[in-house]
């Protein structure tokens, strides 16, 4: 088993604020997935800490972001604000691009709520330059027809079988996906999989998902 042996908090520069994040890698690191929280959550969220530590054992770095400033956050318009959530990612991806610690590793995505949305826009902007999304419990829908299109990558939407409106939506999000796809229902699990075993299992798929597609491009 993997364990995490570098770890760092960053801070990446954008429009007038700075995102902060923490960057995670195991040794011989494959690949790094951005994580990109829903509505009202943070870097420190358990349940995309719990996924986070998953990876790591898979051989897959983490950057948890915060796309919003703590002000921004607190506006309930700016957290459903999808093209600002993708702005911000993609500025996020350009700089792991850039960095020399994380620059040859291939890269995914996993969203959360209205996270999800911003990871499949930027993916559909960004092409071949994203390797693997995943949605947990997310909002795919609020990337609109036009952009779920356009994504290329293999894309996993991980649902809970009794979050019912949600997948609904996702149902929807998933035929207009023309990628490589699957959507996964958790059974007797609610939005926030906090149902015993549901959240392990989430996180299990989620890393046998980008272990699989990041190591296939890793360099």
């Amino acid at each position: 088993m993997m364990t995490t042996t570098f770890e760092t908090q960053v801070n990446i520069p954008v429009d007038t604020v700075a995102m902060e994040g923490l960057l995670a890698l195991p040794e011989k690191a494959r690949g790094l997935v951005l994580f990109v929280h829903g509505s009202g959550s943070s870097r420190y969220s358990p349940r995309n800490n719990a996924v986070a530590r998953m990876l790591h054992t898979k051989g897959v770095g983490t950057l948890a972001l915060d796309l919003l400033s703590l002000a921004e956050d607190l506006d309930y318009q700016t957290r459903f604000d999808i093209p600002l959530l993708t702005h911000r990612l993609l500025v996020a991806t350009c700089w792991a691009k850039l960095n020399h610690v994380t620059q040859t590793l291939p890269i995914g995505y996993l969203g959360a709520s209205t996270g999800a949305a911003a990871a499949l826009q930027a993916a559909a902007a960004l092409g071949q330059d994203v390797c693997a999304v995943v949605s947990r419990g997310g909002r795919p829908d609020l990337a609109g027809s036009h952009d779920l299109g356009k994504v290329t990558c293999p894309t996993l939407l991980l649902v809970g079988s009794c979050d019912e409106d949600t997948l609904a939506l996702n149902r929807e999000a998933y035929v207009r996906l023309q990628c490589s796809k699957e959507l996964s229902i958790a059974a007797g699990a609610t939005h926030l999989f906090e149902e015993p075993g549901t959240l392990d299992e989430v996180a299990r798929q989620a890393a046998t998902w980008f272990g699989y597609y990041l190591n296939a491009h890793s360099k």
